[in-house]
């Protein structure tokens, strides 16, 4: 007997089997339609005015407007202002869903909208595994997380059971403070982290940072970046192999392969760990520190177990500490710490010695400045050079100055000492003239135009001036002279050709970049442990899923004693007071034995 539009009000409505508890069951007010001649056990259930149809299996309720049972099958189709419960944590809408009690799991397309928890998903269509507690989207999908912000992407899978999301494909995080683009992000929703894979950005007003593999707390606003790590910190762009960074404070750090581009004073810094505070214009660097002012004549490179670089980007400042060094083709020079004042052009070498003698690392040994064949020492050591230029103008050497440089044939060594010095350059960046004043005394190997030794001069005066061509004296005036006599080489003896404070330290002397690093002690780079690889996402309609659904099929027709016809043809059926709204039909029958239409591995 079939029944057509039959009212039934508040009628419980359930359909028993051999296995009762895993039936759907039906709870509605309302029409019921019988419609054996299209499908095997189809039943229609519309609602009338006092509620919704609900829909009951195993811990999920559903709600709609109108549903469709095919009893046999165990399989339900719902309509309109769809509604589904599963315990506290999942909450859906949408406009239709089909759901299989054998197989667990759903299909839902038409605004769908699943809440949990900690976020909120918006998609157009959805697929629903019960069995393993998953949701997947491939159409385009949008996330709501208060507190971190809003992520888009086109394929989208949620693991209720870890609260983690893995997005692929044009995925996009948005937060009022920042930008996340990415290829693929695993986002957690209790926690707020999240984990990028492949070309990633992070975008702030204060920096972009990039990352091939990286991680970000979105509720600190902190994070890690482990592969191609960059920050561009508007002139400043940051390099490391792993690097840890706080947007909160504009602060980041690195470890292994660091370089710092300064892209206003066209400067790098390397080394092996480094901070960086852009609020404070700051980086700190040791581990091989080195910096590098880039200059189209010739590059200085400065180098020192510590590095500091401050100022702002029109005024900035580098600070070499302990064992400093630093080389250029026509000049180097060595001493506890230099400075370097990138405005101004002044280079100070600084002998700790003499202002902080607790320090550890401080030596007895003054600092000291090679041009070409002389070396120049004292307490303190100032050279000016022009920025725009880029050439040399003048040097300075404060208290117990000292220059030597070696005779033409290596007779021995012209010295001059006195209390200062003031050196001038060429445009070669050649020293052009030396003056020594206050308490001067000198010794000199005077020759002749043959070349031939004159003599050796020694002599005490208010102070000396020296001319140099091609880096040789070639001109010595002494200034109120005091004492002074030129003796002829035998009757000079070798043991007073040297002045008192001769220190000769050649051997100290860089004459490359690499020899800027000859006595630093070995470099034991810490091993980088990182983030672990991406996962790639298993196949949401995998042999599992498709076993399950098999199993259910093969079930149900040994029970029937009879293959299960395939209904999707006849579930068209008009319905009478319900307009049925603009939704998408599920690409895989998820009743029967499916033909799935399967995502692309990303």
């Amino acid at each position: 007997m079939k029944l057509k539009y039959i009212y039934i009000l508040f009628l419980f409505f359930a359909f028993a089997s051999a296995q009762a508890q895993q039936q759907i069951q039906i709870k509605y007010s309302g029409f019921l339609e019988f419609k054996e001649e299209e499908a095997p056990g189809l039943k229609i259930m519309t609602r009338d005015d006092s509620g919704q149809i609900h829909v009951i299996h195993e811990g999920v309720d559903m709600w709609c407007d109108q549903a469709l049972l095919y009893s046999n099958e165990n399989f339900v189709e719902a309509y309109g202002n769809v509604k589904m419960k599963q315990g506290d944590s999942i909450n859906m809408t949408s406009k239709y869903v089909e759901y299989s009690g054998k197989t667990k799991l759903a299909f839902a397309s038409g605004d769908v909208i699943l809440k949990e928890p900690a976020s909120t998903l918006t998609t157009d269509t959805l697929y629903f595994d019960r069995a393993k507690q998953q949701a997947f989207y491939k159409s385009n999908g949008r996330v709501v997380r208060d507190s971190s912000g809003t992520i888009t992407s086109q394929i989208g899978r949620y693991y209720m059971n870890a609260q983690k999301y893995q997005f692929v494909k044009n995925v996009k995080l948005v937060n009022p403070d920042y930008t996340i683009n990415t290829d693929r992000l695993d986002f957690y929703t209790e926690t707020g982290y999240a984990f990028l894979y492949g070309p990633s950005t992070i975008v702030t007003e204060e920096s972009k940072i990039y990352c091939e593999k990286g991680f970000y707390n979105t509720e600190t606003k902190q994070g890690y970046a482990v592969k191609k790590s960059k920050i561009d910190y508007e002139n400043r762009i940051f390099e490391g192999d792993s690097m840890f960074f706080d947007n909160n404070r504009s602060f980041a750090s690195a470890t292994n392969n660091i370089k710092v581009t300064d892209t206003i004073n066209n400067s790098i810094v390397k080394g092996h760990y480094a901070e960086i505070y852009k609020l404070k214009d700051s980086v700190f660097i040791t581990k091989r520190a080195l910096a590098i002012s880039l200059q189209e004549r010739d590059s200085l490179y400065l180098h020192a177990d510590t590095l500091m670089v401050t100022g702002k980007a029109e005024n900035r400042i580098t600070r070499a500490f302990k064992n400093a060094k630093f080389y250029k083709t026509d000049m180097s020079g060595k001493a506890d710490s230099i400075h370097v004042n990138h405005k101004t052009g002044l280079t100070e070498l600084i002998n700790l010695a003499n202002v902080n003698s607790k320090d550890a690392f401080v030596t007895k040994r003054q600092p000291i400045l090679w041009n070409l064949g002389n070396q120049m020492t004292g307490d303190t050591i100032h050279i000016k050079s022009n920025p725009k230029t880029e050439k040399l103008d003048s040097l300075i050497v404060f208290d117990n100055a000292f220059i030597i440089s070696k005779d033409t044939l290596g007779a021995g060594y012209n010295q001059i000492t006195g209390k200062t010095l003031v050196g001038l350059f060429n445009e070669d960046n050649t020293l052009k003239q030396v003056d020594i004043d206050k308490n001067a005394e000198s010794i000199y190997f005077a020759r002749n135009e043959k070349n031939e030794l004159v003599g050796i001069d020694k002599s005490k005066s208010g102070s000396i001036k020296m001319l140099f061509a091609d880096s040789e004296i070639i001109e010595l005036r002494k200034i109120r002279q005091v004492d002074g006599k030129t003796y002829p080489e035998s009757e000079f003896p070798k043991n007073v050709r040297k002045l008192k404070g001769f220190d000769w330290r050649e051997e100290e002397r860089p004459k490359s970049v690499e020899d800027l690093f000859s006595d630093d002690p070995p470099l034991n780079l810490p091993v980088i442990k990182g983030l672990e690889d991406y996962v790639p996402q298993e196949e949401f309609f995998d042999n599992e899923m498709l076993e399950r659904i098999e199993k259910a099929d093969d079930d149900e027709a040994k029970k029937a004693n009879k293959t299960i016809t395939n209904p999707k043809a006849s579930r068209n059926v008009p319905k009478k007071n319900l307009t049925k709204p603009n939704v998408t039909r599920s690409s895989a029958v998820l009743k029967a034995k499916p033909q799935l239409i399967e995502p692309k591995k990303e």
